[in-house]
């Protein structure tokens, strides 16, 4: 998830805590929409 903040930061020009919380959203948005992919989704970008 990592290399995903920084590009985050390099190309969109976030901060940190933004990217993270960008991150997190859109993890959020995705296992709400498709629960199934729950387990996939947490591997990529780690449960909470």
């Amino acid at each position: 998830m990592q290399e995903l903040i920084e590009k985050l930061k390099a190309e969109a020009g976030l901060t940190d805590q933004q990217a993270t919380q960008a991150i997190t959203t859109i993890k959020n948005y995705v296992v709400e929409k498709f629960p199934m992919l729950e387990g996939a989704v947490n591997n990529m970008f780690g449960g909470e």
